[in-house]
């Protein structure tokens, strides 16, 4: 399928950590209706206490900016290593947005694809059970890119099991 709209996947710098910041916040509300644990801060902020690492362990984390026809539409943060595996060379899509204007167009697809593309290697995609939106799209999008050779898993959380999908990108 093409997509009809041209989608890049942009290393976000330390300039671009407000609005990194403030997707974070439009992001974590998202969250907040399959985790009801997410609490609003007293300043009327979620927060993301890890951004700053992002910058801070470039070995380890990578912060990208969707761009949809140069306009932002989300953001992905990945981190080398997972909460979801022993193997310290496995990448870890930590944080995957797409602004819902851009939901169900192709952008959040091609995004992974890119991302993916981008560090060849192993990969793993954890996503809550309680997030309903995001597990089809993860599950579509995943069996696309490696034609079905994804390997899942399921993991204990809090308040809502993980569903975890391990692939192999070329």
């Amino acid at each position: 399928m093409d997509d009809p709209h041209e989608v890049v996947l942009d290393v976000a710098t330390m300039a671009d950590a407000t609005l990194l910041a403030n997707l974070l916040e439009l992001y974590v509300h998202d969250l907040s209706a399959a985790f009801p644990n997410i609490e609003l801060g007293p300043d009327g902020r979620f927060g993301y206490p890890k951004l700053g690492l992002y910058w801070s362990e470039p070995g380890r984390r990578f912060p990208f900016l969707i761009r949809c026809d140069g306009r932002v539409a989300g953001f992905a943060l990945v981190t080398h290593g997972s909460p979801a595996s022993d193997d310290p060379d496995v990448f870890d899509v930590a944080e995957f947005f797409v602004l819902r204007r851009y939901r169900r167009s192709g952008v959040g697809r091609r995004a992974a694809i890119l991302l993916w593309n981008r560090f060849p290697g192993r990969w793993i995609v954890r996503v809550s059970e309680g997030n309903l939106g995001a597990l089809p799209f993860w599950a579509g999008v995943i069996a696309e890119f490696t034609s079905g050779a994804a390997i899942e898993s399921r993991r204990p959380g809090n308040p809502h099991a993980w569903h975890v999908f391990s692939l192999t990108s070329a």
